[in-house]
């Protein structure tokens, strides 16, 4: 099994030529970002991707990005989905990472979104991975379970950090079973949390070995599911971020790291982390 890291877009201000010129430099095999609103956005991407072969992983968000529009019904986002999906086949994805849903729903109500949620990816042609996320319908483990439960075709994208901080803690309680959600991992967010926060300030500072080697722990049994259903390629992203997760020193909120080194560092120890693996 060979290892794809893509470079994320989050927070990015420049163009996707820029960023794809420093993503290739820095040895990334790609870019997830999301998906431009416009028609003549999308074709100018698009463009520019067949024409540098550089593969892409479309970002969505049903509803309104990152948090959803609290009035918006499962409809809303289900015509959403089927809207930004059409826009998302315009840029050739290797896959769709999609934010779904609202966390405010009852359970039968993500059920039933997320049983027409992959009817709709299904008829898209489009590979297509629901992300965790707190705010979202997957905001929490144990739903994400009674979920897969009742949809057992629902294909996922782990960034695990959003679980640790939703939960409180690291989930390696021997009652964390977490194993019906890995078999059905297909993309990988590398993100370092902790219990209080979806983000640490940097993921080689000492401090923080105990929670980098729980993620790294849980990638490689995602790794090891995915080698035993016979994939050939493993996607990764790092994706530390701005918007309060990036910390910030009080009175000058002078920023701690730098995203674009702390996503650099990420796909350096990954990249040696994923070697480690497939040499035991």
């Amino acid at each position: 099994m060979r290892l794809e890291i893509f470079r994320t877009l989050w927070g990015y201000r420049g163009s996707w030529q820029q960023a794809l010129d420093e993503a290739l430099g820095a040895g990334f095999d790609g870019i997830e970002a999301r998906i431009p609103e416009t028609a003549a956005q999308r074709a100018i991407n698009a463009r520019l991707l067949r024409e540098q072969n550089v593969p892409y992983i479309a970002t969505l968000f049903t509803s309104t990005p990152v948090l959803p529009r609290q009035s918006d019904s499962p409809q809303v986002h289900l015509e959403d989905l089927r809207m930004k999906l059409d826009w998302a086949a315009e840029l050739g994805p290797r896959l769709v990472n999609v934010l779904p849903g609202n966390d405010r729903w009852a359970l039968s109500e993500q059920v039933d979104f997320f049983a027409r949620a992959v009817e709709l990816a299904s008829a898209s042609g489009l590979r297509v991975c629901f992300e965790i996320h707190r705010g979202r319908s997957l905001y929490s483990p144990w739903v994400t379970l009674d979920v897969i439960r009742q949809v057992p075709e629902l294909r996922f994208t782990s960034d695990i950090s959003h679980w640790l901080v939703t939960c409180e803690r690291l989930l390696d309680d021997p009652a964390d079973d977490l194993s019906a959600f890995i078999e059905r991992v297909d993309h990988i967010q590398a993100r370092v949390g902790y219990d209080q926060g979806p983000q640490v300030p940097h993921p080689g500072a000492p401090e923080y070995a105990e929670v980098l080697a729980f993620h790294q722990r849980h990638w490689e049994s995602i790794w090891s599911s995915q080698e035993k259903r016979g994939l050939q390629t493993t996607t990764l992203t790092p994706e530390f971020g701005p918007d309060g997760y990036l910390h910030h020193l009080p009175f000058t909120d002078m920023p701690v790291a730098d995203l674009w080194q702390l996503n650099q560092w990420m796909a350096r120890c990954e990249r040696q982390h994923f070697h480690r693996f497939t040499s035991r």
